[in-house]
């Protein structure tokens, strides 16, 4: 690593961005960077945002002269500065993970067990098959590799999903117009949705329709409603990571472009045991009509 010298004034010099992209290329993981840079003595909030705008960077300089589109503006949580805690106005919400590449954030307490099971109440009524947006035609299908049952709620339809939409709003400071309405999905056991991405795939013929209506994706948020007996997890293949469904929390991502170098690709894992509730948020770029 550069000298310890450098680390004095905290500034992110080009000795420092090489080593970053030195290390990372020989296959140290974004942990164990900032942990190194640490232990060197910088500060935590500068090592998170030098590795994060190092490799973001760098990404996006490689995939450029190959065509792809260019990174555009995403939803991001206030934690710079490693915080245990977001304030959201009416909660304390837990920072339990982050991650740079993929961006993402594990957050805890998001919802109480009551908030949890009034969504579910107010969902369950209402449940139907599953399907998936049809990028070919720009409408929606019944899809064989998602075997749950789901529906979607308008935004503000009710007081607690209003509530929920004004938090994840604050937290990673989103409009509340540019997301889609919350969606509720329930999975019985050896239920399942296979890795896949949330954002459109702009080679699809149906994709200029879906962006009309407010732009690509641009961040998801996977909201856990209740506690699954075994199995259910979220997984993310490309990292490879899964994170437990535990009531209350929540794992949100996001992606710059709509690519697999964002390392975005997850799934839910197959309910072994108990049945699993979730709530997804999606974000747009732009107001969502």
């Amino acid at each position: 690593m550069p000298d310890h010298s450098f680390a004095s004034s905290q500034s992110v010099t080009p000795e420092l961005r090489q080593w970053i992209l030195d290390q990372s290329g020989a296959g140290i993981a974004t942990p164990a960077l900032i942990e190194a840079m640490r232990n060197a003595g910088w500060a935590d909030s500068v090592a998170v945002r030098a590795v994060e705008e190092v490799l973001r960077a760098h990404l996006d300089g490689a995939v450029q002269p190959q065509g792809l589109p260019p990174a555009v503006s995403v939803p991001e949580p206030d934690i710079a500065d490693a915080p245990l805690f977001v304030d959201v106005g009416d909660r304390q919400v837990e920072v339990l993970m982050s991650m740079a590449h993929p961006r993402m954030v594990l957050f805890g307490n998001l919802l109480s067990p009551e908030e949890c099971q009034a969504i579910i109440d107010a969902a369950q009524p209402r449940m139907a098959r599953s399907l998936t947006v049809q990028t070919t035609t720009g409408g929606e299908e019944v899809n064989a590799d998602r075997t749950s049952d789901g529906m979607f709620f308008q935004r503000g339809e009710t007081p607690v999903v209003q509530r929920l939409e004004e938090r994840i709003a604050r937290l990673v400071r989103w409009p509340i117009q540019n997301g889609e309405g919350l969606q509720v999905l329930h999975y019985r056991p050896g239920a399942e949705y296979k890795p896949h991405y949330d954002y459109f795939d702009p080679d699809q013929p149906g994709t200029s329709t879906i962006v009309r209506r407010g732009g690509q994706r641009v961040a998801t948020l996977v909201i856990y409603l209740n506690n699954p007996l075994k199995g259910g997890g979220t997984t993310f293949p490309d990292v490879p990571l899964e994170v437990a469904p535990r009531q209350g929390n929540a794992v949100f991502f996001s992606y710059e472009r709509p690519h697999p170098s964002t390392r975005t690709l997850h799934g839910g894992a197959s309910v072994i045991e108990g049945e699993k509730w979730i709530a997804t948020k999606w974000l747009r770029e732009r107001e969502f009509k």
